[in-house]
């Protein structure tokens, strides 16, 4: 299974070497740095899974990094957990409003985090806990590598089923060629961006069987979005 992708944001050293060694201990790949402003271009080059994301650092806030990923298309949907030492309710109350997911109060153990990172991802990500993904009529089984759709098995190859499930994992969210090669060949290099539009033609040919509604939706000049609206 691929591994989590963390960012976190936290400047205190001694700390976010502790976390990076509990984190990598479990699976879970994580980048750190101590500045908002290198945070927000990180979570641009590459999306993370989560975001670890402490609310005192160097440059940008927290609260601003917060508030500037919630406004992006490509991390609007990001899962974000904010460290802090500010305990009071309005602290929390104002991290949660501004896009948080969840708030974390320093001093904590690094296996409450761990607890809480998890059970973020299970909510939000489900095919990273090895679960069953699902969306509309489509049901995967991400261990079996099996597709069903209104109850019917849909036959996939290797390429589109990581496609497929990249989608599933991310409903909602548009994705460039460039993203979905990174994300889904690993940038192989004899890959090019128009590869990815034969996959997604061979993709929606196996869904749509039967005549079924189409729900992967092609945005004009950006890429592609599971979409059932």
């Amino acid at each position: 299974m691929t591994k989590p992708r963390l960012l976190l944001v936290e400047d205190d050293r001694a700390l976010a070497d502790l976390l990076i060694w509990h984190f990598t201990r479990e699976g879970y790949d994580i980048v750190r740095t101590a500045d908002g402003d290198e945070a927000l271009l990180l979570a641009d080059e590459r999306t993370p899974d989560l975001v670890i994301l402490d609310w005192m650092i160097e440059g940008v806030s927290g609260i601003e990094v917060c508030r500037r990923l919630r406004r992006r298309t490509s991390t609007a949907h990001v899962p974000i957990i904010m460290l802090t030492a500010r305990g009071e309710e309005s602290d929390r109350i104002r991290g949660l409003d501004t896009g948080a997911d969840d708030y974390v109060t320093k001093p904590f153990s690094p296996r409450e985090l761990l607890a809480r990172v998890g059970a973020v991802l299970r909510r939000v990500r489900p095919a990273l806990a090895g679960e069953q993904l699902v969306y509309a009529d489509v049901e995967m089984d991400v261990q079996a590598h099996r597709v069903r759709r209104s109850g019917k098995a849909v036959p996939l190859g290797p390429t589109e089923f990581r496609l497929l499930r990249h989608l599933m994992e991310n409903p909602g969210r548009v994705f460039s060629r460039e993203r979905l090669l990174e994300a889904v060949w690993s940038h192989d290099l004899d890959i090019d961006s128009r590869t990815v539009d034969v996959h997604v033609r061979r993709l929606r040919k196996a869904l749509n069987h039967g005549g079924a509604p189409d729900l992967i939706r092609t945005v004009r000049s950006a890429g592609y979005s599971l979409d059932a609206s």
